[in-house]
């Protein structure tokens, strides 16, 4: 097991962690995946501690930084912590990998810009965060790219799986007792399946580790195609009404009709133009990955009730 390169992996209980714990990593690599119980991502003295310990006498061979504070909402009255988590730990990480020659790979968020553009975000796009969530996933940006460690910054938007909580679960939930729902329509972006996320991203690192010339530098990864999140979940019913799922009627509404502490961009879409030409990673349609989701989710869900 020597010659393992061994990934370690923030936020391992999440979405994204518990597919890149399932990615089909191919021989020789490995990941070890820590959540808030093995690692408190306030503590940066103890995230120095773990890059610079090695694991089972052979060190890290990457970082990949998914962990994070997520609570958008409640980040706005919560402006310390999500600070810590989102900026002093991607910071404190960037840190020990630039100290230790290993790469760092920061999930990040389209929560960077403001929404008030129309078209798909460029990598190059200026940045405008409309509130403390995207703010602090900024400052954790920033860090990392002034770190010195050689990096990739993956921005991502919608995620959605068979696993945690996420907009495809709760329209699954709310729609077996309700006829009818409000959804927001008026808000523009891609759905992106966590377990396609997972594969980006361990492409992305993998070439990291093994080439030396690898590109670095900030990507956009979503799923491929435009929708709003009404008409998300009406596509989400529709599956899901084939598969012998729930169904109901979805009524659009405004962003206005729905308030919420925080502010959310009116337009998520992201350009897959740069992670396209520098890593070859074509991400398949939304309503492709969200068939896979609901063919995990509906399929564990019937065996539960055959039982």
């Amino acid at each position: 097991m020597s010659d393992v390169k061994r990934i370690l992996v923030t936020g391992g209980n999440g979405q994204l962690g518990t597919e890149l714990k399932r990615y089909a990593w191919p021989e020789g690599w490995a990941v070890t995946a820590i959540d808030i119980d093995e690692l408190d991502l306030r503590n940066t003295a103890a995230i120095a501690t773990m890059v610079a310990e090695s694991h089972d006498g052979q060190p890290w061979a990457a970082v990949i930084s998914a962990g994070a504070y997520t609570a958008v909402d409640k980040a706005e009255s919560d402006i310390v912590t999500a600070w810590a988590v989102n900026a002093m730990a991607p910071a404190a990480f960037a840190e020990s990998c630039a100290k230790a020659g290993i790469p760092i790979v920061q999930v990040s968020t389209d929560y960077v810009f403001d929404g008030a553009r129309d078209g798909a975000w460029e990598v190059t796009d200026p940045v405008a965060p409309l509130g403390v969530y995207g703010a602090s996933k900024l400052g954790g940006e920033l860090a990392v790219r002034t770190s010195g460690a050689r990096h990739a910054i993956v921005r991502t938007a919608w995620v959605v799986s068979a696993h945690g909580n996420n907009f495809i679960k709760t329209m699954l939930r709310v729609g077996a007792t309700n006829p009818t729902l409000r959804v927001v329509d008026d808000q523009h972006g891609s759905p992106t399946s966590a377990t396609d996320l997972a594969a980006a991203l361990a492409t992305i690192t993998m070439r990291l580790v093994e080439d030396p010339a690898a590109p670095t530098g900030t990507y956009h990864f979503s799923n491929v195609g435009a929708v709003t999140w009404a008409g998300f979940a009406r596509e989400i019913f529709a599956q899901s009404a084939a598969r012998g799922g729930a169904s109901a009627e979805v009524q659009g509404i405004t962003t206005a009709e729905y308030p919420t502490p925080a502010m959310r961009p009116a337009n998520s879409l992201l350009s897959h133009d740069a992670i396209t030409r520098d890593y070859g990673i074509h991400p398949p349609a939304w309503q492709t990955a969200l068939g896979n989701i609901l063919d995990e989710l509906l399929g564990a869900s019937n065996k539960e009730t055959r039982a």
